[in-house]
């Protein structure tokens, strides 16, 4: 009678792993690369959710004409009259504003004085309007103050800023509500600090 072969069944032989070829590394890595670029720009250049959408219609000199959606809020654009003041007084520069230079060339700055009007209505902020109400055409500027929502002024170092139309020298509408009126040194109470305003913006 045979003996039964008691030595192990030899295992198989594992295949090595395959390493994977440089170009195919290059490939992933560039793939890796190309979204988190993606991703880093789309963080920094995100829209800004604290004020409201706007958009610059007009601009003559050192004014300003703009619009925000007809359902914008007196909140709305009181946040975003308060964001004029907010880079008035850090920076001076309102480009970040999509405001285009208004005193360029002044060596006191090229933004050293500026007048934003602010409508809910992009018709008023159309040129053709802004011009006529600057040429003193009377039918519209009879209307240009009560289409306004809000304005800010900024002069060296004296800013204004409120809702409604903006006052003509000492003369204040009823329709205006001034939110402030001062120099850009004087100190802001908290308590006058606005809000976040989330808003999708244009």
């Amino acid at each position: 009678m045979k003996e039964k072969d008691s030595s192990p069944t030899p295992l198989p032989h594992s295949k090595p792993k395959k390493r994977l070829d440089m170009v195919v590394k290059l490939a992933l890595g560039v793939v890796v690369m190309s979204f988190a670029m993606i991703w880093g720009g789309m963080y920094l250049t995100r829209p800004d959710r604290s004020i409201p959408p706007y958009s610059v219609g007009s601009q003559v000199g050192h004014i300003v004409a703009m619009h925000v959606p007809h359902d914008t809020t007196d909140l709305g654009v009181e946040t975003l009259v308060k964001r004029f003041r907010k880079v008035g007084r850090l920076t001076h520069h309102f480009a970040k504003m999509k405001v285009q230079p208004t005193t360029p060339g002044d060596p006191a700055g090229w933004y050293r004085k500026i007048v934003v009007y602010v409508f809910d209505d992009d018709g008023w902020a159309e040129p053709e309007m802004l011009n006529k109400y600057l040429a003193g055409d009377a039918e519209v500027v009879k209307k240009y103050g009560k289409a306004m929502r809000g304005y800010y002024r900024l002069h060296d170092q004296e800013e204004e800023g409120g809702l409604g139309p903006i006052p003509k020298a000492e003369s204040v509408s009823d329709d205006t509500r001034i939110l402030f009126k001062g120099r850009v040194t004087d100190t802001i109470p908290a308590e006058l600090e606005p809000e976040d305003f989330s808003i999708s913006p244009m």
